[in-house]
């Protein structure tokens, strides 16, 4: 058997807050209008994402800025 960690699939609230600058009432704001990932319930006092999810949403938004200089440079 490997000692080998993987990674959990599921990111804690904390840790999304760290990545993206954002304190978690502003999380839920962006969640509640569709411009974030959903979080998934892990308990009754506890919700986490799918670790995939917030990294895509990330590199969204500097795909999202390299467009809107590709353009302006334009």
């Amino acid at each position: 058997m490997s000692n080998q960690r993987t990674t959990t699939p599921l990111i804690l609230a904390k840790e999304v807050s760290e990545l993206t600058s954002y304190n978690r009432n502003h999380l839920r704001r962006l969640e509640a209008k569709g411009k974030f990932p959903r979080r998934i319930r892990i308990g009754a006092n506890r919700v986490a994402w799918v670790r995939q999810e917030i990294d895509d949403w990330l590199l969204a938004r500097v795909n999202d800025r390299n467009e809107a200089w590709a353009e302006d440079v334009r």
